[in-house]
């Protein structure tokens, strides 16, 4: 009976931990596909691969959330902790840790519009590195030949900044760089604007212009590689964006900033306008003082002409006379006694020419020349017959006591193996190899016998 019991019990099942991780993971994601959820950013942590790791709260719970890379494409501002969002996305599990996770597919702020929130991050990520200081920023140049201009071709700030420069400043030189100026193209536009005005250095001041427009239309002046580029000109940037109470982060970190296009281009004509009214007062200061100066000049004039000798200048003008006379007839005394002393020179020089006979010192030389050269030749045959006599003779007693001599009358000479003349029977051994040279030959051979 107690055996009937037991096999009617039906049978517990046993999950391995993958098995039960996986049965709870479908079970989350097919029940938790869209939702979105409400709270405080905490323990917010970005990963080098560009996926945002944190969580969120509230007053009870919390839950980890995972937002990757591929999901925030398009999102204005970065996630922080203490901002309170909404999250809409799916739940599942991270099976490893055996964690149930928001997959995080979209992110807003609460309270505070997106865009809003994204500017007010990145005005303070750019004023804390400095990229607002005015110590940065570059002044203008005083008098601007050309004018770079980065705007839309067909909007009317283009129009209001031509009109104003071409009125007061009618000899610009106007560069328009055409770009858009609202949408996800215009910041990367924009930026290769400000690239090329550097690169080819066409333009002594750019003007940034955009007429007015919501936030999301002046979007693009918000953007963070707008300001670096900004900042990285070397030419000074005026920015006159939107209207007189829109700011953006273009403003900010322009080396000017105008409230409008019209504005800007104010801004460029006003430093023409500095530069006129500086230029007249060095105008008005130089007249002054030409008339300073002319005043002086005339008090010194009619000083010297009360004086004794502007009383009397026939007197002064018939003494110069005289003088220039005597010193006249002093010069030409000069230069006669010059020129004859010169004459007399030149006539002493060439009588001493005239007397001297070329041919009779040529013929002089000549005949020394070759009475030398034939002293010289008996001197050279006397030489060489005293070495001749001399050769022959050590050539006669170098036969007579040359060893081919000795040869000739049937002589020979014995070297041993080394090459060693012979002179004693003790300078070999029996069996030693002997070599004879003949006059005609040489022979070799053995030692068989030896006697002193």
């Amino acid at each position: 009976m107690n055996q009937l019991q037991f096999n009617l019990q039906p049978e517990r099942r046993i999950y391995s931990v993958s098995d039960l991780t996986a049965r709870i993971r479908d079970l989350l994601s097919r029940n938790f596909t869209d939702i979105t959820v409400q709270g405080e950013i905490s323990n917010c942590r970005p990963a080098t691969s560009g996926h945002i790791y944190f969580t969120l709260k509230d007053d009870r719970a919390q839950i980890r959330c995972v937002f990757f890379k591929q999901q925030q494409r398009g999102m204005k501002f970065r996630p922080e902790d203490g901002l309170k969002v909404s999250v809409r996305g799916s739940i599942s599990v991270y099976e490893s840790r055996g964690e149930y996770q928001i997959y995080v597919e979209s992110l807003e702020p609460l309270g505070r519009g997106t865009l809003q929130l994204a500017f007010e991050q990145l005005k303070k990520k750019l004023e804390a590195e400095g990229l607002f200081d005015e110590a940065r920023k570059k002044p203008l140049p005083m008098l601007p030949s050309r004018i770079g201009l980065i705007t839309s071709p067909t909007g009317a700030a283009v129009r209001d900044v031509v009109r104003i420069l071409k009125r007061r400043f009618p000899n610009v030189h106007l560069t328009l760089y055409p770009v858009r100026v609202q949408g996800e193209e215009a910041g990367g536009e924009i930026v290769e604007a400000l690239a090329y005005f550097n690169r080819r250095q066409v333009a002594d001041v750019l003007l940034l212009v955009r007429g007015g427009g919501s936030n999301e239309d002046l979007w693009s002046f918000n953007e963070e590689k707008v300001a670096r580029a900004i900042v990285a000109s070397a030419i000074p940037v005026i920015s006159g964006v939107g209207h007189e109470t829109d700011f953006t982060i273009a403003d900010f970190v322009a080396d000017f900033r105008a409230s409008t296009p019209s504005a800007a281009a104010e801004l460029v004509v006003q430093t023409r306008r500095e530069f006129d009214k500086h230029v007249a007062a060095l105008q008005d200061t130089l007249e002054s003082l030409i008339q300073y100066r002319l005043l002086e000049l005339s008090r010194k004039v009619h000083e010297l002409a009360a004086r004794r000798g502007f009383r009397r200048p026939h007197d002064l003008l018939r003494q110069s006379r005289q003088r220039a006379d005597e010193m006249t007839s002093r010069l030409a005394l000069g230069l006669r006694g010059q020129l004859e002393s010169s004459r007399k020179r030149f006539t002493r020089a060439h009588l001493k020419i005239a007397s001297f006979n070329f041919r009779m010192k040529i013929a002089a030389l000549r005949l020394r020349v070759e009475k030398q050269s034939h002293n010289l030749g008996l001197r050279a045959e006397r030489f060489l017959r005293l070495k001749r006599d001399r050769w022959e003779k050590f050539s006669v007693l170098l036969q007579e006591r040359s060893p081919l001599q000795v040869l000739e009358r049937g002589y020979a000479i014995a070297t041993d193996s080394a090459g060693n003349i012979l002179r004693d029977t003790s300078q070999v051994s029996l069996r030693d190899e002997v070599k004879i040279q003949l006059r005609q030959g040489r022979l070799i051979t053995e030692v068989k016998d030896k006697s002193s």
